[in-house]
């Protein structure tokens, strides 16, 4: 598994000794100006030539959780960033653009230079809370403003100048190297919210729902999707019965649950979900995947 220093200038990065509270473990000792503090990444083999080659010759690590996280700008993030977001969990990580493990804060998502604080983060720290065995990698492959016809026809989507679908696909390829896929969080619809394609949006999701599933090898991928913030219905109708296909999801496919995002507030912008609405969004996707019986 590659572990790769964060975006911004790290002051330091320091391979430091076994640490008997992490027993057969080795941690990076990191001292970054962004986070102003010091934090221990734990849960790496003790070989260090993890370290100097930056390459995991172990393969594949069944305690390594994999989410990938896919849909529109409310699943990117446009929450202002705090504090809060910046602080690293010891077993949390996020894929980068280049294909390289990271330490994960926000924003984790690059679809957008807007892109900031959306849901992922904190669904990954709440997965990781909740089993301390693990460690938790995100795989951000969201891009604003895409209609899901894009993520259907492995179609180019000129606002990111990228091809949600096909890239998500190969980017979960890399990730799945290291760990294991234990789920997919989908957050889209305000762009099919319009006459053409709001009643089309059920068949389709079902569509891509099993598509995935089938590139990716894995059938029975918990599928969590959420609807669209109460804001975004009151100035467009037809989200209305976006939501309402999103709620059936359930009912059509295993392993899927719709997680409802009602009484979350907007950024000023009537379009995305704030910064602690994007939390508790993230704290909800945790909670719908951990309900499912499988």
């Amino acid at each position: 598994m590659k572990i790769h220093k964060p975006a911004t200038p790290v002051d330091k990065v320091v391979l430091v000794d076994w640490i008997p509270a992490f027993a057969g473990m080795t941690s990076i000792l990191i001292q970054n100006s962004r986070y102003n503090r010091q934090c221990c990444i734990a849960g790496m083999s003790t070989r260090s030539d993890i370290f100097t080659t930056g390459e995991n010759k172990m393969g594949q690590d069944k305690d390594f959780h994999l989410y990938l996280l896919i849909g529109q700008s409310n699943m990117a993030g446009r929450g202002k960033v705090e504090p809060e977001d910046e602080e690293i969990h010891p077993r949390v990580f996020a894929l980068d653009k280049a294909g390289d493990w990271v330490p994960a804060a926000d924003p984790i998502h690059f679809d957008k230079p807007v892109a900031a604080v959306g849901p992922g983060l904190t669904f990954g720290k709440v997965m990781a809370d909740h089993d301390p065995s693990i460690r938790v990698g995100l795989i951000p492959c969201a891009a604003g403003g895409s209609p899901v016809s894009v993520w259907n026809n492995r179609g180019r989507w000129e606002q990111t100048n990228s091809r949600p679908y096909v890239d998500a696909i190969e980017r979960a390829g890399i990730a799945m190297k290291h760990g294991v896929l234990k789920g997919i969080l989908w957050h889209q619809g305000e762009s099919d919210s319009n006459e053409n394609d709001a009643a089309l949006y059920e068949d389709r999701l079902v569509t891509l729902i099993s598509t995935l599933r089938r590139e990716l090898g894995v059938p029975d991928a918990p599928f969590i999707a959420a609807t669209l913030g109460d804001f975004v219905v009151e100035n467009h109708p037809e989200a209305q019965t976006v939501n309402e296909a999103l709620g059936r999801i359930p009912q059509r496919m295993k392993y899927t649950a719709c997680v409802d995002s009602g009484g979350l507030e907007h950024n000023g912008d009537n379009v995305h979900f704030g910064t602690e609405s994007a939390r508790e969004l993230g704290r909800r996707y945790a909670e719908a995947i951990e309900s499912l019986d499988i």
